[in-house]
């Protein structure tokens, strides 16, 4: 089965920057993606050149077989999207605002903008004007205005942005609603490490324009575990580990040191400390949690 985004070498240029620099992307059916990277990374403009807003200075996104930039209609009929925060008119009412949007995408029909409302929990408020919604609320209208026409991959940039943690909540449950139940494919940029953790099944980093990393969660973050080596002369131990391309200290304590080591290569490292004539007493696994893993490899790039 082809994939739903091939994205192939995509590059765009501002003046002399490379906002985007070589981007590769894969987004099977089925997915949830997290998009990730700091402020400036170029996350955004990989999205609209996603939606075909932004043209690309080279390479091309796929989107359901078709070139964005020359097939758009066709590349984005089955897509829904949220950018940034949705404009909605506070003097109407939820089912209102989502009616006039569908509209303007020829998707006015009563079914589809009642089961959109029903899918993101505003059923029982859609007939109340948006001005008395929360934050939490109006960003679950954006996200119906996103999946009205049932689409089958929705694109949502930042949609927990400024939200409390309830807010967040709730569209972190949303999000895992339309995935299982409504099997739509997803693609989630944020920045908000642990809601990402929670909600993806596969990710991708970017630094400055590029991808430094991507995979299976799970995968990235158990090829990247931390160990705790209980040992005699940790400083001495430490100095033996540093400069293995498999390995990084990440702290040394009073007897013991925390490693980082990569591709489940923990008996390897045993295995060079006692061989050195290190005493080993133990050697714990410790959990590495996304955002552990997401520093580290900004830590690599400066």
């Amino acid at each position: 089965m082809k994939p739903i985004v091939e994205i192939s070498n995509l590059k765009k240029r501002y003046g002399r920057l490379w906002a985007v620099d070589g981007l590769d992307l894969t987004v099977e059916r089925g997915d949830v993606f997290g998009f990730l990277g700091p402020n400036g990374a170029g996350k955004s403009t990989t999205i609209r050149m996603m939606l075909g807003l932004v043209r690309p200075t080279n390479g091309s996104v796929r989107v359901f077989e078709h070139n964005v930039w020359h097939e758009r209609t066709r590349a984005l009929t089955r897509v829904g999207a949220l950018v940034e925060s949705p404009g909605l008119y506070k003097y109407l009412t939820g089912r209102q605002n989502l009616w006039h949007f569908a509209s303007l995408a020829g998707l006015a029909k009563k079914e589809a903008v009642d089961l959109a409302l029903e899918k993101v929990g505003l059923s029982d408020r859609a007939d109340d004007k948006v001005k008395g919604y929360s934050h939490g609320m109006r960003q679950r209208l954006g996200i119906a205005q996103a999946i009205v026409g049932e689409p089958e991959l929705v694109i949502l940039d930042e949609p927990t942005n400024g939200l409390d943690p309830q807010g967040m909540k709730e569209v972190r449950e949303l999000i895992q609603k339309l995935a299982a139940e409504h099997q739509m494919t997803i693609f989630l940029s944020s920045h908000l490490l642990h809601e990402v953790e929670q909600v993806c099944s596969k990710i991708a980093v970017i630094h400055q324009g590029k991808q430094v990393a991507g995979g299976s969660v799970s995968e990235l973050l158990s090829n990247c575990g931390q160990v705790r080596i209980a040992v005699n002369k940790p400083v001495e131990a430490a100095n033996t580990l540093d400069g293995l391309d498999s390995t990084k200290v990440i702290e040394v304590g009073p007897d013991w040191i925390k490693v980082q080591v990569k591709d489940n290569l923990t008996a390897e490292v045993n295995k060079r400390l006692v061989t050195a004539g290190f005493d080993v007493s133990a050697v714990v696994p410790e959990t590495t949690s996304l955002e552990e893993f997401y520093f580290s490899l900004l830590v690599e790039q400066v």
